[in-house]
């Protein structure tokens, strides 16, 4: 058994592997053909604002959306190759989920310092939040839940619950 890291310990190894980006060097990346992806919960998303042009992808997910292997990969996000920036709230949560991309093979993949709290304050754009409304479910959640629960039936345990899902632009 591997020894245990204290938290602080698995985010200072997490970030070695990282060249992290400054909120003000986002906009160039973009432009250079980098994807910002949003990782902050929707309640988070919704007091505080939006990026506009982020990809939001539940932290939950966000492996198995950016995995090109995977049945439910967003392909939005791209190939291996793709510079990929991750921010939460903060910029810690980000570290752990970019250099579990590297891991991935996201060679490129990174997190933004200080998180959306320093890109709203270097006066970065933000949106305003769609409000508390749950947001629409996309193609690619219906996608993963379907996913799910064809695996379920070919364990031979049926989905205790049935889900419902309008594939709705916002």
């Amino acid at each position: 058994m591997a020894a245990r890291k204290t938290i602080d310990e698995l985010l200072a190894q997490s970030r070695a592997g990282l060249v992290r980006v400054e909120p003000h060097e986002v906009p160039d990346a973009i432009r250079g053909g980098a994807l910002l992806i949003d990782i902050r919960s929707e309640s988070q998303r919704a007091a505080a604002g939006t990026v506009p042009g982020a990809l939001w992808v539940a932290r939950n997910v966000l492996e198995w959306r950016c995995d090109p292997s995977c049945e439910a990969h967003d392909d939005r996000v791209g190939d291996l190759a793709r510079h990929v920036i991750v921010m939460c709230d903060e910029g810690y949560q980000s570290s752990l989920a970019a250099a579990t991309l590297q891991e991935l093979g996201f060679g490129r993949a990174t997190d933004l310092v200080g998180g959306f709290r320093a890109w709203r304050a270097a006066g970065l754009p933000v949106a305003p939040s769609w409000g508390r409304r749950a947001p629409a479910v996309s193609a690619i959640e219906v996608r993963c839940r379907a996913a799910y629960f064809r695996r379920e039936r070919q364990l031979g345990q049926p989905p205790e619950v049935r889900l419902v899902v309008a594939d709705q632009q916002r």
